[in-house]
């Protein structure tokens, strides 16, 4: 029998009111046990909730919601209670002394609802990435994803597989036995249809650049105003600026949002050529791999010796004297603020372009690398003329849909889903 689980289910106390969830076969005792009787179902009454000796615990609203109409699709109880700590944990202890109950795991109500088929597994993964959602980029993509958009589409394309399978398979059927199968007329054509559809989805942005950001790597020899132009793009004294050659010794990176796009700014150790510090040097060699994943860079050293793509940055404007360039994309200096409202909105923009359109839905690499396979054997199936081999290859395509969903799918890969989950949720 399934266990009886319960969790803070709301933010985090101290609170106006806290939402403490029981979901099991045994959600129908534990409320009838804290609130004395239970209550209509779906209908929020007052109930005073005492524990196991008789000992008051609150004045709360209490919900009754029987399954499978639920969010988990299993029976629910709510205690809608003072939100103060001491409230809630002697909830949580009376509730706990409740025989059949322990507290959940984080994600453990998620992975009933997926579990019992209130949402599949690219929904489940859409609320994981609401949940950790920051920026109004990154809400309004997962928003799309936990809302079915993605799901729906999938189906629509196994929709039109299974056509392709079963026009496929009567032509293997009705076939002379002493004849070679041939393909339908329009299988190629249905085919190729279908995987240059997906081929236009794994073309968009991907998750990972709205969860992760938007990569700019500052770079260039010692003291060009790297680390200035990093805490002012950051806007905090994250890194030590000085005017001793070598005081950046390693990678420092910052997650910022700007105007709702999502950054993740990275200074860099200065880099030269005559190094004798290994400290200084393991720091430069840090700096070129941070450049080699950069999604931009922009380069505050002398003109043309940046990395292929890199915006050269006149840094320093203030100081006479500064590294000077002659077609410059930007002519900034950090301390005054000369140039700086012009590169920020340069980097909104060119961030903004890269990344998915708001509401858009991304691809994570595991949705990714799923739809590269169906899209890999359906251009094998739309040019293959054994109608056998073909029939394989839409089968496999089926199973990578059928993976995308989680109809078939691993415990590992499902612990580490929910992981990601609070607990209570």
């Amino acid at each position: 029998m399934t266990e009886t689980i319960f969790a803070l289910s709301s933010g985090a106390p101290p609170a106006a009111i806290a939402v403490i969830r029981v979901c099991g076969p045994n959600a129908d005792k534990a409320l009838q046990a804290l609130a004395g009787s239970l209550p209509e179902p779906r209908r929020a009454v007052t109930a005073r909730l005492k524990d196991s000796e008789g000992y008051a615990l609150d004045h709360a609203v209490v919900l009754w919601l029987p399954g499978p109409g639920t969010v988990t699709g299993e029976d629910i109880a709510e205690l809608h209670v003072h939100g103060g700590r001491a409230v809630i944990a002697a909830c949580e202890q009376a509730l706990a002394g409740l025989p059949g109950l322990r507290r959940a795991a984080p994600g453990e109500f998620t992975r009933r609802a997926f579990a019992n088929g209130r949402i599949d597994l690219a929904e489940a993964e859409g609320l994981a990435d609401l949940l950790g959602a920051e920026t109004e980029l990154q809400r309004r993509s997962a928003i799309a994803m936990a809302g079915g958009g993605f799901s729906r589409q999938v189906e629509d394309w196994r929709e039109q597989l299974l056509h392709a399978s079963a026009s496929l398979e009567a032509s293997l059927d009705f076939s002379d036995e002493d004849d070679v199968a041939t393909l339908p007329a329009d299988f190629t054509e249905r085919v190729e249809t279908l995987r240059d559809e997906l081929r236009a989805w794994l073309d968009r942005p991907r998750a990972e650049l709205l969860r992760e950001g938007f990569r700019v790597v500052i770079a260039g020899p010692p003291n060009v105003g790297k680390s200035t132009l990093f805490n002012a793009l950051v806007e905090n004294d994250a890194a030590i600026t000085t005017p001793i050659a070598g005081t950046t010794r390693d990678v420092l990176t910052r997650p910022v949002a700007i105007q709702g796009v999502p950054f993740l700014f990275a200074d860099t150790a200065g880099l030269h050529d005559a190094v004798d510090d290994v400290v200084e040097a393991i720091g430069i060699e840090r700096a070129l791999e941070a450049l080699d994943r950069a999604d931009l860079a922009l380069w505050l050293g002398p003109e043309g010796e940046g990395p292929p793509g890199a915006w050269e940055i006149a840094s320093q404007a203030d100081r006479p004297g500064a590294l000077a360039k002659a077609a410059p994309r930007h002519r900034i200096s950090a301390v005054t603020g000369e140039g700086m409202v012009a590169l920020r909105m340069d980097l909104v923009e060119t961030a903004g372009a890269a990344m998915p359109l708001p509401g858009e839905i991304a691809l994570n690499a595991r949705q990714h690398q799923l739809l590269e396979n169906a899209a890999s054997v359906l251009g094998q199936a739309g040019s293959e003329p054994d109608p056998l081999i073909a029939a394989e290859d839409l089968r496999l395509a089926r199973v990578a849909f059928d993976t995308l969903l989680g109809r078939t799918t691993t415990e590992d890969m499902l612990d580490a889903l929910f992981g990601r989950f609070c607990i209570g949720k």
